[in-house]
């Protein structure tokens, strides 16, 4: 008889993902159903999916539907080795890394928080609410949706996230994410030059910091921006430190 994962072992394994973003330990709900009166073949899975494995979690999730699919089609007999499942594991979990830092982290959460800080003006609690519901929903649904999708399609979905059109794609969000990043900073970023110059006997003088947003507007909170990012990925500073 065909062995066949059910949906629920699926929501299971995905949930075990997105708690701990452990691989090996999402892979054992799997096991228990391709092998349930097998100890030596969960024991083998298990050693399996034990070596290093590092992507970004929510676009990666579809990894984990792929390699769902992978070992349910070699408890039914397909010639799938070790290295084939590992390999594929491997090769594409620095890609999506790639294209989820670039898509979340970079673009999706600043765009939220955007939004949030909008509507926070005033102390009003919605910002921060909005943030993490709509976060953590769209996070959640995206995520599960790849993963089904990655079981579904097995390695059919490898061209379609590392291929040239996935190409393509990622430069489109980087673009896109550099778009968002700058439009915040314009947006959030004030700083104000007070130094007035030519003041004297009892004229006004130039403020410099209008002429400065006349000739660039938003000179100097591009300058701070910039100066963040240099700090951050040249100069390895975080936020927290001082």
């Amino acid at each position: 008889m065909k062995k066949k994962l059910s949906e629920k072992t699926l929501k299971r394994s995905w949930m075990r993902w997105e708690m701990a973003f452990a691989f090996c330990d999402s892979m054992i709900p799997v096991f228990k159903e391709l092998y349930p009166a097998d100890a030596q073949a969960l024991q083998e899975g298990m050693q399996r999916h034990s070596d290093f494995y590092c992507t970004e979690p929510q676009l990666g999730s579809i990894i984990g539907g792929i390699v769902c699919g992978l070992e349910e089609d070699r408890a039914n007999g397909a010639e799938i080795d070790d290295e084939m499942i590992n390999s594929i594991k491997i090769g594409l979990m620095g890609p999506l890394a790639g294209i989820g830092d670039s898509m979340i982290p970079g673009m999706y959460i600043p765009l939220l928080l955007s939004i949030g800080v909008d509507l926070s003006t005033g102390g009003n609690p919605l910002g921060p609410l909005f943030y993490m519901i709509v976060y953590f929903t769209t996070a959640a649904f995206g995520s599960w949706y790849l993963f089904k999708k990655g079981y579904e399609l097995g390695t059919k979905s490898i061209d379609a996230l590392i291929g040239e059109k996935a190409q393509k794609v990622r430069e489109a969000i980087n673009l896109l994410g550099a778009i968002v990043v700058g439009g915040v900073g314009a947006s959030y970023v004030n700083l104000n030059l007070a130094v007035t110059i030519g003041a004297m006997n009892g004229s006004k003088g130039i403020v410099a910091n209008d002429m400065i947003n006349t000739i660039y507007p938003k000179l100097l909170p591009l300058c701070v921006v910039l100066l963040a990012w240099f700090l951050m990925s040249k100069r390895m500073y975080r936020p927290s430190k001082c």
